[in-house]
């Protein structure tokens, strides 16, 4: 089966708002500014692929959107997978635009995944 890219992107820099607004805060001890450079470039230079290759999605049993407040008033979310894979029982894609659309795709995906590997997710209770 041929893998297909559903969303490629990073988070967004929000993600370290806190982190800016206590070195703005110190930035006359002259280090704050080399912490908010440093986080800067950890942000700019993560880079998030999903694909069936990193994850087997037919494995995700829940997606969950989440906005906290702080990431809602700039439009951001959060999408949080659980997965039966061992490796990997939570996947996190943090502080990214249009989280609504991302969960659908991720959704549509999963269940065309299931289909294709003829996979069903039963709960014992």
């Amino acid at each position: 089966m041929e893998e297909k890219e559903i969303w490629k992107g990073r988070p967004s820099q929000w993600t370290n708002f806190g982190v800016y607004l206590i070195c703005v805060l110190l930035s006359w001890l002259i280090i704050p500014i080399f912490i908010a450079l440093w986080k800067f470039l950890v942000v700019k230079t993560w880079k998030i692929t999903t694909t069936t290759d990193e994850l087997e999605l037919y494995r995700v049993k829940d997606i969950r959107f989440e906005q906290p407040f702080w990431l809602r008033l700039v439009g951001l979310s959060n999408i949080v997978m659980s997965t039966f894979d061992k490796t990997h029982a939570t996947v996190i894609v943090p502080a990214i635009k249009n989280g609504k659309e991302l969960r659908e795709k991720l959704r549509i995906a999963v269940d065309e995944r299931r289909d294709v590997k003829r996979v069903r997710e039963t709960d014992f209770i």
